[in-house]
């Protein structure tokens, strides 16, 4: 009997012991799960424009890491992104209009519509940019400091209807507005190319914002965004619609005229200040150091021409609730890869994502063949072109690299820390509210590569065409 009662005491104690280790690992296990399911596959190379191609299935990571692996880490959250678009200027709102209804509507749809390219962030002009048919402001002739004759007509012939239609079709649509210059008898040169802002015509500018807001919103276009200048430090050799603005004027403007004036008028009407080069990144962090700007503002707009990605992050380093947009970036006319430079694009917006931007704003959104409507000296490339004479749309290689982003990475998407060092590889990876993983990888070389992408304890082999953009998406 005690035989007996020892040997099934020794039974239930090994069953203890088998139920622990199996819990355990069940517990390892359920701690790092292993990715199940298809991944799904968009590639553009060659003739191959955001083409669905076979997908791909996760199996179990070896232990050893393999050779040529980048690897995801979905637990290293960074910043969340607003959207991705172009410029609506006069310009590109005039060549949009040219277009019979049908296919203006047609082309609308492509750009907005969350389920093709799916904008949610353009930039508007307060007055007219180098890229419109005339030059204008709101308020055009003598001194009018009390802005008895601002009037926003020119607008209503046909930017306004686009942009109307635009949030319709994505009533997500978060607009961002910049002027190039005020009225020119605010400067000091009494005219809207080159020159400087008089001092004592800061407050009849700040007015001239809240007149601008007050009457786009009655036009049912709510702005939710301004800088206050577009490229404070250059104006532009005079030679287009452009105003000096130093980091004393900004940094007074913000803090004791535009910031109080919206705050009065009941506007919430976000500031981003700038509007300008990375290598501009001392004067940000001194301006978000003056507590009497922060107040209005923690926001900054970046322009890519000068300087690189990595400096924004000695601002957010200095201010870490600092919040940064890219907002200006576009080709020349005469690039002979128009066409197909998406890798060349996607480097940059991975590299923009990858330090610290929370959204990607091209240049005009369309011109026509010459690079047109411009009253400026610069000869740039629209998104897409659209032919002056018979109205065709051609789609630039920018256009193919933001498909991979803005159709791939929801409104308040999290970027997400991704690690390898692979030659000519570009990577980010971001995690979508409702669940959904997306990464782009970008092959900028010459030759085919193949690499393993790893997410813990799953991985996929995955081959990246020469010169190519490549997203997955997966839950």
């Amino acid at each position: 009997m005690l035989n007996h009662t020892r040997h099934d005491f020794l039974k239930r104690v090994a069953a203890s012991v088998m139920a622990l280790s199996l819990s355990r690992i069940a517990f390892a296990e359920t701690k790092e799960p292993r990715l199940v399911g298809e991944i799904t596959v968009r590639v553009t190379a060659g003739d191959k424009r955001y083409a669905l191609v076979d997908s791909l299935h996760w199996s179990r990571a070896s232990s050893k890491p393999a050779t040529n692996t980048i690897a995801i880490l979905p637990a290293k959250k960074q910043q969340p992104i607003l959207g991705f678009g172009a410029a609506l200027t006069d310009a590109a709102c005039y060549m949009i209009n040219q277009m019979t209804e049908a296919d203006r509507d047609k082309l609308l749809q492509e750009l907005f519509d969350p389920k093709q390219m799916g904008f949610s962030l353009c930039r508007l002009c307060i007055g007219s940019s180098d890229y419109a048919k005339t030059m204008y402001s709101f308020d055009e002739g003598e001194p009018d400091p009390e802005l008895a004759r601002f009037s926003i007509d020119h607008d209503r012939a046909y930017i306004l209807p686009i942009v109307r239609r635009a949030r319709e079709i994505n009533p997500d649509l978060y607009l961002f507005a910049s002027p190039w210059s005020p009225p020119g008898w605010m400067k000091d040169n009494n005219a809207m190319f080159g020159g400087t802002i008089r001092k004592h015509y800061l407050g009849a500018y700040a007015k001239y914002f809240v007149k601008f807001l007050q009457a786009y919103q009655a036009e049912g276009v709510k702005i939710d965004a301004v800088s206050s200048q577009n490229e404070v430090d250059t104006d532009q050799d005079s030679k287009m619609p452009a105003c000096l603005f130093p980091q004393e004027i900004e940094v007074g403007y913000v803090s004791q005229n535009l910031g109080p004036a919206l705050e009065a008028a009941g506007l919430n009407t976000r500031i981003w200040l700038l509007d300008h080069n990375y290598n501009l990144w001392g004067r940000a962090i001194a301006e978000l150091d003056d507590p009497t700007v922060n107040k209005y503002t923690k926001a900054i707009a970046w322009h890519g021409y000068v300087g690189e990605p990595e400096w924004v992050e000695k601002v957010l380093a200095a201010h870490p609730d600092a919040e940064m947009y890219w907002t200006e970036g576009g080709q020349h006319f005469d690039d002979e890869d128009y066409a197909t430079c998406w890798s060349k694009w996607s480097s940059k917006f991975t590299a923009i994502l990858n330090n610290g931007m929370r959204g990607i704003i091209g240049w005009n959104m369309a011109l026509d063949e010459t690079g047109k409507p411009n009253i400026g000296p610069y000869k740039c490339a629209g998104l897409v072109t659209i032919n002056s004479q018979t109205k065709e749309v051609t789609r630039s290689g920018q256009f193919w690299a933001f498909a991979h982003y803005s159709r791939a990475m929801q409104h308040n998407a999290v970027v997400i820390k991704s690690e390898g060092e692979i030659t000519n590889v570009e990577h980010v990876a971001v995690m979508n509210p409702d669940g959904q993983f997306a990464a782009v990888l970008t092959n900028n070389g010459k030759t085919p590569i193949t690499l393993q992408l790893r997410d813990g304890s799953s991985a996929v082999k995955l081959d990246l065409p020469a010169d190519s953009v490549t997203t997955l998406t997966w839950k």
